[in-house]
């Protein structure tokens, strides 16, 4: 009896373990499909979801959610952060519970108006700056630099280029952008994983934070009550203002597709402007979804600077709420420009 027994329960495991494999198999003949072209759909499309089942296995009791959320096999996108989402069925396959996914991408619906800007006024600034961060607090200037061994924190005068306060960062790190709340200075550096907070008003370190699953820092900046990060990519994510973590992201798309590379950050009347790295022009980005609603070509700035071996692109953008007018340099520039925008 017992013998039976060991070999009964061998051969139940034997064909659990059958079914199992034969599930896993059988998945891989089964797809979503989708009615989008590439897979893509615009704020407001009407999206349907299938299962491609070439094969005609058993198939029952099928459902999708959408992020983790429950949606219906025809649902119209609206209310949604852009970039790339998961879609997920799940399914009886064979009389076994099974799941497959997909992703598909959220593109803006509209496309992104054309700003242009008056130059209000130049100033001096440091030629020997390679520009990463640029902020007003309480009408002052204050501007985090990069690259190994010259990356600071300042305080500037902004009319003249005089430096007021500087504090060097250790050579291991690459500064990069800085963000102003609560009194306190938020600098972000390159490849270390690592963020710096310090005193506004003295300078000294009061705390440093680790990033989560951005692998880099670029720019920063804050709506008054949390943080904006960005990393390189299309996403900018918030982080919380007392833990300093990641919480969340949006990916910065427009009606055709990504843009990567987002740099400099400043909050500007509800909107994120990214200075795009390399592209010598900025990016207005919706904090809510990502969408790119507008953009703003500097190019013309990089002609009116003093030119040197290792001049380098637009970057930097500060909002003055005194003057109500942008603050725009560069990457070893010797100008300062100030801006007013406006659409075209």
């Amino acid at each position: 009896m017992k013998l039976y027994k060991s070999l009964t329960i061998i051969i139940l495991c034997l064909t659990l373990s059958s079914c199992g494999t034969n599930v896993n198999e059988a998945k891989k003949d089964i797809s979503i499909k989708t009615n989008g072209l590439n897979d893509a759909f615009t704020l407001g499309d009407a999206l349907k979801l299938s299962l491609l089942n070439p094969k005609n296995h058993e198939i029952g009791s099928v459902s999708y959610t959408l992020d983790g959320k429950s949606i219906n096999a025809s649902e119209t996108i609206q209310n949604m952060k852009l970039g790339i989402h998961e879609v997920l069925a799940s399914f009886k396959l064979n009389g076994e519970s099974a799941s497959i996914s997909k992703n598909i991408t959220i593109l803006n619906n509209q496309t992104p108006k054309i700003y242009t800007y008056t130059i209000v006024n130049e100033y001096p600034h440091d030629q020997t700056s390679y520009t990463q961060g640029l902020e007003f607090h309480n009408g002052e200037l204050y501007e985090g630099t990069g690259q190994y061994g010259g990356s600071k924190l300042r305080k500037v005068d902004y009319k003249t280029g005089e430096i007021l306060k500087n504090i060097n960062l250790s050579d291991e790190y690459f500064g990069e952008g800085i963000s102003i709340l609560n009194d306190k200075i938020y600098q972000l550096t390159w490849k270390k994983g690592t963020g710096f907070v310090y005193d506004v008003n003295t300078f000294e370190k009061i705390g440093s934070f680790k990033y989560g699953e951005s692998l880099e820092g670029w720019g920063i900046c804050n709506d008054g009550t949390k943080l904006y990060k960005s990393d390189g990519t299309e996403k900018i994510w918030t982080l919380n203002p007392e833990t300093l973590t990641e919480e969340s992201y949006i990916q910065a798309y427009h009606n055709k597709g990504k843009v990567v590379e987002l740099n400099e950050l400043e909050w500007v009347d509800g909107k994120i402007y990214a200075n795009r790295w390399n592209k010598n022009g900025v990016a207005i980005i919706n904090p809510v979804n990502g969408a790119v609603e507008g953009v703003i070509d500097f190019t013309p700035l990089h002609n009116m600077v003093t030119k040197h071996p290792k001049l380098d692109v637009l970057n930097g953008i500060a909002y003055n709420k005194e003057t109500k007018t942008f603050f725009v340099t560069g990457k070893y520039w010797d100008k300062l420009f100030e801006v007013e925008i406006t659409e075209k």
